[in-house]
């Protein structure tokens, strides 16, 4: 167990992750339709955790608009049970690896997170 508090502890997390979620029957075959480079799309993940967890401002871009392509991409669209299978993931891999105030963090950001891009994605389909 270590403290999530370097770019490295936060690559750790990001891969470990995605192993998990590229492997799993619900979540697997939505991103590996979509991400053709997986190594490009960890790193920009790793970019993103890392600016959301030690405030490294590495991240650009724009996750709500990803998401929302995606959703429209996967009709009927990305539901709850997706969500909610991506934050048990997220969590088990944080509770696995590390401890501290930063893994409690990425936890409640990422449920903060779902919560927000599943209102975006379902107010993007209401305008359709």
């Amino acid at each position: 167990m270590q403290e999530l508090s370097s770019r490295p502890a936060v690559s750790l997390l990001v891969r470990s992750f995605y192993a998990k979620v590229r492997n799993d029957e619900l979540l697997g075959p939505v991103f590996n339709e979509r991400i053709t480079d997986w190594e490009e799309h960890l790193e920009r993940l790793t970019d993103f955790w890392e600016s959301n967890l030690l405030f490294a401002r590495k991240y650009k871009g724009n996750p709500v608009q990803v998401h929302i392509d995606v959703d429209q991409d996967n009709a009927p669209g990305i539901d709850q049970k997706l969500f909610g299978k991506w934050l048990q993931l997220w969590y088990e891999t944080l509770d696995a690896n590390f401890h501290g105030d930063n893994a409690q963090i990425a936890k409640n950001r990422a449920r903060n997170m779902a919560t927000h891009l599943f209102m975006r994605m379902f107010m993007a389909r209401v305008k359709e």
